[in-house]
């Protein structure tokens, strides 16, 4: 039977699922953020202190875990194939949203959380996915779209978490375990196979599965090593937003819970439409080193715009600056598959995601404490709150000077004749 080609439906409907499933992980992690803390309230008896410190304890273990089996997936989708590792990983989320929809007890609630990170390490396949099927002058555009997934996930996942949370404190859990496994069986019927047998790793190698095997990986590739170098700063910026953003506007504008909902939306409606239209669109005419160097800029002016703007509308306006900053992302990493071999795809995309679970590890609590270091009566500078933010700019800044040396012997992006995606395998 014939295989399908890029351009046939069954093609389309892979890439379709490829964007859900990176959506539907964004969306499950997001949408128990505003029920779990009540609910490890509920079950250690209502002492808020000690929950408090139970959510940093969860929080810490989906990164964790995120981390360590990021490589994992990854290698074992260049053993097995993408297919295999993604539906196992959608069955395997779903089945976890169930047990902690029905954990009685916070060490059962924790043990699910533990999988949950485990198998929400699909990103990294999905990733290789892409990079077996879209040709190489097309890749930054189809990142770019799997960014846009991810971004509407974290805007609707705490939105609808928090809006069945009022009705249920476990429905949140409950619509997540549906969405994975409803994802499960779609994939079943329409994901054909992106890796072929005769391309595929010969075996599977532990030293190339663990997250720090996975950066010897990286050092075999110079250009690889210093582009992840950069794709590393980019994510720990980004706590910086994750982990002060609601605290920092409340003090500095006060803000209340309301307004930071809608400035975050907007951030994510901004955020998706540089990834999934401006990245497509200027990629023909600027290639992915000018993108790059645009968009590093851009996010550094963002960020010291958002720590130091005197008032709200300056704050607002910043957004769409720092939005645009998402240039960089997308034709950074499809320049990393240009330089790895189609069989290590997978291990590729598993080492940067466990770099960027690497800076979640780390990163909420370095910008935290900053932020909290800064209001205080012991700040080093007075009338900073927005240090941690001028913290993420000057990260932004070595990063445009790594991403500089980097990439200045890259060759344009479409200088050479337009390579034709690898076939699909057919399902059986």
């Amino acid at each position: 039977m014939n295989q399908p080609t890029a351009h046939t439906p069954r093609h389309q409907a892979a890439l379709a699922f490829i964007f859900v499933t990176v959506m539907l992980d964004m969306l499950a992690f997001g949408i128990v953020i505003p029920v779990l803390p009540h609910l490890i309230e509920g079950l250690i008896g209502g002492d808020i202190a000690k929950a408090a410190s139970w959510v940093g304890w969860f929080a810490a273990l989906f990164m964790t875990m995120q981390f360590v089996f990021s490589p994992v997936q990854g290698t074992l989708s260049d053993r097995f194939g993408r297919r295999t590792v993604i539906l196992i990983s959608s069955f395997g989320l779903g089945v976890d949203f169930i047990v902690m929809a029905l954990a009685p007890t916070l060490w059962l609630l924790f043990v699910g959380r533990l999988f949950s990170g485990a198998c929400a390490a699909s990103f990294s396949t999905a990733n290789a996915y892409i990079a077996d099927i879209v040709p190489k002058e097309k890749r930054a555009a189809a990142f770019g779209m799997l960014g846009a997934a991810f971004g509407i996930g974290f805007i609707i996942g705490p939105a609808l978490g928090g809006f069945l949370g009022h009705w249920h404190l476990r429905l949140p859990f409950w619509v997540a375990a549906c969405l994975s496994l409803l994802n499960f069986c779609y994939g079943f019927f329409v994901l054909p196979e992106s890796l072929p047998k005769e391309r595929r790793s010969p075996r599977f190698d532990w030293r190339h599965a663990n997250p720090f095997g996975a950066v010897v990986l990286l050092r075999r590739y110079p250009q690889v090593f210093t582009l992840a170098a950069v794709f590393f700063l980019l994510n720990l910026a980004q706590f910086s937003l994750n982990s002060t953003y609601v605290l920092f506007i409340q003090y500095r504008f006060d803000w209340g819970p309301q307004t930071a909902g809608y400035t975050l939306g907007l951030v994510g409606v901004c955020s998706g439409l540089v990834q999934a239209v401006l990245v497509r669109r200027l990629m023909p005419k600027l290639g992915e080193r000018r993108m790059i160097l645009i968009g590093l800029p851009l996010c550094v002016l963002g960020y010291l715009a958002f720590g130091l703007a005197p008032t709200p509308w300056l704050f607002l306006l910043a957004i769409p600056v720092f939005c645009l900053g998402g240039l960089a992302g997308p034709p950074a990493q499809s320049m990393m598959t240009h330089q790895v071999d189609p069989h290590e795809q997978g291990r590729l995309q598993g080492a940067l995601t466990s770099l960027a679970s690497l800076a979640g590890i780390f990163g909420p609590a370095m910008f935290a404490n900053l932020f909290a270091l800064f209001i205080s009566d012991h700040a080093p500078v007075q009338h900073l709150p927005g240090a941690a933010f001028v913290l993420a700019a000057l990260l932004l800044v070595a990063a445009t000077l790594v991403a500089i040396r980097a990439t200045r012997h890259a060759a344009p992006a479409f200088t050479a004749a337009p390579s034709s995606p690898e076939p699909l395998e057919h399902i059986p």
